[in-house]
């Protein structure tokens, strides 16, 4: 009996030995390769969770969960045409990557931001709400930016402008109106640019020596004109008279008779409609500015401009984006295809462009999981937008500046209303000049 008890308590030590060794090879089986950095899918634990150490967040991407983009655009109201023109260019860039991005759907919200201050600042809290939202295409007008971008930025986002101007929106100095935030870059011209070159081409190709302005207290419309009388006069030329209508206002009698009174050689008001096509309709009811040129700016650069206002548009010049070449052409193709005919403003391939520098940047500092999660880092996101060069878009070649600044203003041109606007349903109006 004691041999077989001996034996019996041999067997069971034994057995414990053995089940001690299995238990340690099976927990110990983790301790390379993972080093809980997270993102790194190609080496190591591949089945390891993703961890997100960006400093200021990370958006999560289920494996079935669409890679998800906003946009924040005008897109009711008179200046609806503008977020019209930039949506149909996100949707185009979307398309051409067949709507997936990591192999994930890419899906599309938006906000209606109404080209004023409030309608900004509603979209962004709203759209700041979701944080799924990896970035935002927008704004299209500057004052929706400026009061959305506090917003914006402290909830970690990105949004790129296809068509805010207003040069405090790229400016970092608050001491001389900058309003810039960590976040925002835009495809847009600056409109440094765009003033310059409108007061460029009165003076030296028109031959105007005198000037009046008038803009609508937008940062849009004052940014602009500031710049066009600093150039106008640096050039030699004089300003007879610098004014404001209010946005809503349809008589323009007061400001065109304080006008009429030293009747310049041109009139610059880089300005929306319908405020834009009362001036200029009203503007003929003065004998004393008969022989006084019209312009405006990229505000006006729509189809719906020339139709509203009549024969009074007929001469009149515009500033704003020209793009051409064969990718443009193309582009071009592709609208008509999807939308019929042509885009009704001029910032739709600035959109574009906006769209793939966002979806290129999303794709380059993505972590994927080997189960399709995604975390997409916030300040990483920002980084790489930042560090964007020589990006080939359709508007020319961008590179972006420490405070988003990313287009040269190359893609900038004078056009000239004619009767086929006006009445033949022609659109884009031909191109007079071209610095």
């Amino acid at each position: 009996m004691k041999k077989k008890s001996y034996l019996l308590v041999a067997l069971l030590l034994l057995l414990g030995l053995i089940l001690t060794a299995c238990g340690g090879n099976s927990s110990s089986g983790d301790t390379t390769g993972n080093t809980g950095t997270g993102g790194d899918t190609t080496t190591g634990d591949t089945t390891a969770p993703l961890t997100c150490s960006d400093a200021i967040g990370c958006v999560e991407v289920g494996p079935d969960d669409p890679i998800l983009i906003a946009y924040m655009l005008t897109i009711s109201g008179a200046t609806a045409f503008l977020g019209e023109d930039s949506r149909g260019g996100i949707e185009i860039a979307i398309a051409d990557r067949g709507g997936k991005l990591l192999g994930h759907d890419i899906s599309l919200t938006g906000e209606d931001t109404l080209c004023n201050a409030e309608g900004g600042q509603a979209a962004a809290t709203k759209i700041a709400a979701n944080t799924s939202i990896v970035g935002i295409i927008g704004t299209s007008c500057s004052s929706e930016a400026r009061a959305a971008l506090p917003t914006i930025s402290g909830a970690g986002l990105v949004m790129i402008s296809p068509s805010n101007t207003a040069p405090g929106l790229t400016n970092d100095d608050p001491a001389t109106e900058g309003t810039w935030q960590p976040g925002y870059y835009r495809t847009a011209h600056n409109d440094l640019f765009q003033g310059r070159v409108a007061a460029e081409f009165a003076y030296n190709e028109l031959g105007a020596r005198t000037a009046a302005t008038i803009h609508d207290g937008s940062p849009y419309a004052d940014g602009l004109r500031k710049v066009f009388e600093d150039v106008f006069k640096e050039l030699g030329g004089e300003i007879t008279y610098a004014g404001a209508v209010n946005v809503g206002e349809t008589n323009m009698s007061s400001v065109l008779t304080d006008i009429a009174a030293n009747a310049p050689d041109i009139i610059y008001f880089p300005i929306f409609e319908p405020e834009g096509n009362f001036i200029a309709e009203q503007s003929g009811d003065f004998a004393a500015l008969s022989n006084t040129k019209l312009m405006g700016a990229d505000g006006l650069l729509s189809a719906s401009f020339p139709e509203a206002t009549g024969a009074a548009a007929i001469g009149m010049y515009l500033s704003g984006p020209a793009v051409s070449g064969d990718a443009y052409s193309a582009f071009l193709t592709k609208w008509d295809a999807r939308f019929g005919g042509a885009p009704p403003s001029g910032f739709h391939a600035h959109a574009y462009d906006a769209t793939n520098m966002l979806l290129d940047a999303i794709e380059k500092v993505a972590q994927v999981g080997a189960d399709g999660t995604i975390l997409i880092g916030r300040q990483a996101l920002r980084d790489a937008l930042t560090a964007t060069a020589n990006f080939n878009g359709l508007t020319g070649v961008l590179t972006c500046n420490a405070t988003g600044d990313c287009a040269t203003g190359e893609a900038l041109a004078i056009y000239q209303v004619t009767e086929a606007e006006v009445s033949g349903g022609n659109w884009p109006p031909p191109i007079v000049w071209q610095p």
